[in-house]
């Protein structure tokens, strides 16, 4: 709504006049102070005499509606920006950062920890593990799940599933695909449909049933062209034929079966396992289930409880102490990463609030020029609210700038934290600028435009309109000042937390570094070797036969040292456990009351290809072979724990592996192996390991485990054709034969440490971000400082002050603001830090080598940003500062 034309004319004849009586105030002041009147008069004009400025102010300062006023702000503000470019593109480019920083992160944050996982009524889906006395979480006996499913009261399903890999031949060279075993209602349960075909049916899970198979969506384009021809085709795994019954959709990803998915699904029934229908054996199958709607999760648990003690009560000695672990399947999933996420997302909201705070301080001294302007606008009747107004849409605006270029940098950043270590996040595939990451950036570019856009408003809205429109007047200078520094300090303090959450996070990690594996990573080469398809019905002695042709050719590669074959035997990775009992003692009741310990299964070749320590007696050799005795050779832990007033070497144990008690010797003992990563195996949980010839391996099993063994090889120095020739090597022994999952042992113990070198890496760098916000903040408040003093410290080196004393006095400023900041941010990040300690290896949360570190670090840097502006002040020229005014 518009003003009517006569009071609009009658509004603007009153601003005339109300100029005019300006003008004349102004220039009298400035006749009063000794200025010619031709001069003074001019001066007024060019303060006042902008009457399209007055007019404007007036106009948006009168406008009638709020749709009007709002538009009048907008365009008033727009043109005030533009008006001062630099001032804007600083500010905007530091919101950014800000605003950049926390939509990056909370995208990752949203897409692993917040978005519900892509199937229907996803809270109803509960991971489902076997707990033991030993293990809350261990593998589950196929026996045992059959049960579970026939018995529970809360589930409408369960499926179990156990990742393997198989040869695919046909349509070209070789491939060894990722596949994993599946109960048939699976995907049912899950509420996945196919691309094309159908599903598992019911029963084609059974032990004997007919090999059918379901392939990924990129596996079917990658061989068969998306053809859907690919129905009802065979396709040889491991030399045996599946008929292809369906596609899973491309975008099908659980993370569960790792980053990259999987290529192939089976039944779990075609698993050709003699061991698959023993009670005893789990065998690494785990399992999903989906509760029935209604029913909690508290619930199922002691539904699941009664079902597991009711079996324990019909099969004591495999199910005695056996239970059952429900847990949510999404906290299953992001378990591991969860503390690491909220760290860097308390972090990156400190970045903003600091990126706030800047702006804030350009305000406000950018509203020391705007002095006069706030002043007239009082004269003409502006409210206080009304002034604020203007200037939080001027916020506002600043806010929705920011947002936008920090939307840009996190759609940058967000693929770059990707592409630095994918593999460190579960879900990974869920990560991506989204609605909901749209709908937090405006959030918090409003909010930020309010948390810096209030105190410089509220500041300015209350001119003294006699001060303020002398020339020499200073207004509020002074309080402004204060604010600034208040700001500063609050920057600096919070930048301290940062840096000090970095340099723990750094320090423990370079202390994990620092341990000792058991083990000489150096120019060690790993990767899976499959049974080649034709073997797959061979007998067990003409497996060994061809498994140790595979030592003896990969030996005869040039470069290589040493060789093993190895089953369970990867540091950070597979693993597998043995029970049993002391000679001479009675067999325990069940098996849950058995001792255990992690089992490898090597060759003699092993000790040397690891480079673990032999500490007395002797390792394996090629006499301890399938007509040789039973013999192991333990860990330093084993060794301690189970004779600790004895030696260890030559006494035996009874081992129950591979469902079958035999009486093994031990003939020697090495250093412990930190199994289960760097940081885990402390004095509390260290676990007693044990290592058995390959070749002992019972017939029964030397088919399993030489389709899914592993090769470690070490070599001179390590050339980057070592693989290429292993490869070659191989290829020459069978054209069926495969190499995959190449790793170095430095790669496997790197992804050990994957989701604490990526928070770390994440931190520093939000750190560092602080850091540089904080230093300029600084130097723009001592900067404006200096400026405000320019006539001060002209009087002081004309009365004879040195420069050096001037220099002191400028960086004293500065010191004083850095040491408050310092001093409030060591106390905040005492109280913050502990909340870390969990994250934390070899340093304590009040680590004082840390905090003593960044408190020198941040007072330098802020020292250092204070020099520019004392600098300038110590060269003043006091004849130029002494006209300033």
């Amino acid at each position: 709504m518009t003003l009517p034309g006569w009071r609009r004319r009658q509004r603007d004849a009153e601003l005339e006049e109300e100029i005019r009586s300006h003008l004349e105030m102004a220039a009298r002041e400035r006749i009063d102070r000794g200025e010619p009147e031709g001069r003074a008069r001019e001066a007024a004009r060019r303060e006042f005499g902008n009457a399209g400025l007055v007019k404007e102010i007036t106009r948006e300062m009168w406008g009638w509606g709020s749709l009007e006023r709002l538009g009048h702000d907008l365009r008033y503000g727009a043109r005030l920006l533009a008006k001062a470019p630099g001032f804007a593109a600083i500010a905007v480019f530091t919101l950014a950062l800000g605003i950049g920083a926390n939509t990056a992160l909370f995208s990752i944050v949203n897409g692993v920890l917040l978005r519900p996982l892509p199937f229907p009524q996803p809270s109803q889906l509960v991971a489902l593990d076997e707990s033991k006395p030993n293990f809350e979480r261990g593998a589950i006996s196929y026996a045992n799940f059959l049960d579970w499913q026939r018995n529970n009261h809360t589930f409408s399903s369960m499926a179990v599933y156990r990742g393997f890999s198989m040869t695919f031949t046909g349509g070209g060279e070789a491939e060894q695909v990722r596949t994993v075993f599946i109960t048939s209602d699976f995907f049912r349960m899950l509420g996945v449909e196919p691309a094309i075909g159908r599903t598992f049916l019911p029963g084609e899970d059974r032990i004997g049933a007919a090999p059918v198979a379901l392939i990924s969506g990129g596996f079917w384009a990658r061989r068969f062209g998306s053809s859907p021809a690919v129905l009802g085709q065979a396709i040889a795994l491991n030399g045996r034929d599946y008929t292809v019954v369906g596609v899973v959709p491309a975008g099908f990803r659980i993370s569960l079966f790792g980053p990259s998915g999987r290529d192939v699904y089976v039944p779990l029934g075609q698993w050709q396992n003699n061991l698959l229908a023993h009670r005893d054996s789990a065998l690494g199958i785990h399992g999903v289930g989906r509760l029935k709607p209604g029913v909690t999760i508290d619930r199922a648990r002691a539904d699941m409880s009664a079902v597991t003690r009711a079996l324990a009560a019909e099969y004591p000695e495999a199910d005695k102490g056996t239970g059952a672990t429900l847990t949510p399947l999404k906290q299953a999933i992001v378990r591991n990463v969860r503390p690491y996420l909220l760290v860097l997302l308390a972090a990156v909201g400190f970045v903003l609030l600091i990126a706030c705070a800047n702006v804030a301080n350009l305000l406000l001294a950018r509203s020391t020029g705007r002095a006069r302007e706030f002043a007239l606008r009082a004269a003409l009747g502006a409210s206080q609210g009304r002034v604020i107004r203007q200037l939080l849409t001027e916020s506002f605006l600043l806010a929705i700038l920011g947002g936008g270029l920090g939307l840009l940098l996190a759609w940058w950043g967000t693929g770059a934290a990707l592409a630095v270590l994918p593999t460190a996040l579960p879900r990974a595939e869920a990560i991506g600028i989204d609605g909901r990451v749209l709908l937090a950036t405006a959030a918090v570019s409003l909010l930020g435009g309010i948390l810096f856009g209030l105190a410089p408003a509220l500041k300015s809205s209350n001119p003294d309109l006699h001060e303020a429109l002398k020339e020499s007047g200073r207004g509020s200078s002074g309080a402004r000042h204060r604010t600034q520094s208040i700001f500063v300090v609050a920057e600096m303090a919070m930048a301290i937390v940062l840096l000090v959450a970095a340099g723990l996070m750094i320090r423990s990690l370079a202390a994990l570094w620092s341990v000792n594996p058991g083990f000489r990573p150096d120019n060690v080469l790993t990767f899976d070797l499959s049974l080649p398809p034709s073997m797959a019905a061979a007998s067990p002695a003409a497996i060994r036969a061809w498994l140790r042709q595979v030592d003896r050719t990969l030996l005869s590669t040039p470069g290589v040292q040493a060789v093993s074959l190895s089953w369970g035997a990867f540091p950070m990775a597979g693993d597998d456990e043995e029970l049993f009992w002391l000679e001479g003692q009675p067999k325990p009741a069940s098996e849950n009351e058995m001792d255990w310990a992690l089992r490898y299964v090597v060759e003699p070749g092993y000790l040397q290809a690891m480079g673990i320590r032999l500490e007395r007696g002797r390792f394996l050799r090629e006499t301890d072979d399938e007509h040789a005795a039973p013999v192991i050779v333990v860990d330093d832990v084993f060794a301690r724990k189970f004779f600790p007033n004895r030696d260890a070497i030559g006494q035996r144990i009874h081992l129950t592996g591979e469902g079958q008690d035999r009486l093994a010797e031990i003939v020697g003992v090495v250093g412990h192996v930190k199994q289960w990563g760097l940081d885990t195996d402390d004095t509390n949980s260290l676990r007693a390991q044990m290592y058995a010839p390959f070749m002992q391996l019972r017939d029964a099993s030397m088919a399993l485990v030489a389709s899914d063994s592993s090769v470690v090889l070490r070599s001179a120095g390590q050339g980057p054709d070592l693989l290429t020739a292993a490869r070659a090597a191989l290829a020459r022994m069978s054209g069926e034969q495969t190499v995959y999952r190449p790793e170095t042992l430095h790669q496997i113990l790197s992804d050990s440490l994957a989701a604490r070198r990526y928070s770390m890496t994440l931190l520093a760098a939000f750190a560092a971000l602080a850091l540089l916000l904080a230093s300029i903040g600084i130097y723009g408040v001592v900067s404006y400082a200096v400026g405000r003093r320019t006539r001060e410290i002209g009087i002081r080196v004309a009365l004879g002050a040195h420069p050096a004393i001037v220099l002191r006095l400028v960086l004293g400023q500065g010191a004083k603001v850095a040491v408050a900041g310092v001093a409030i941010g060591l106390a905040a990040a005492l109280g913050l830090t502990h909340a870390m300690t969990r994250l934390l290896y070899g340093v304590s949360a009040t680590d004082p080598l840390t905090y003593a570190g960044v408190a020198i670090l941040l007072t330098l840097v802020a020292l250092a940003a204070c020099y520019l502006p004392a600098r300038r002040a110590a060269r003043v020229d006091p004849v130029v500062a002494l006209r300033w005014e």
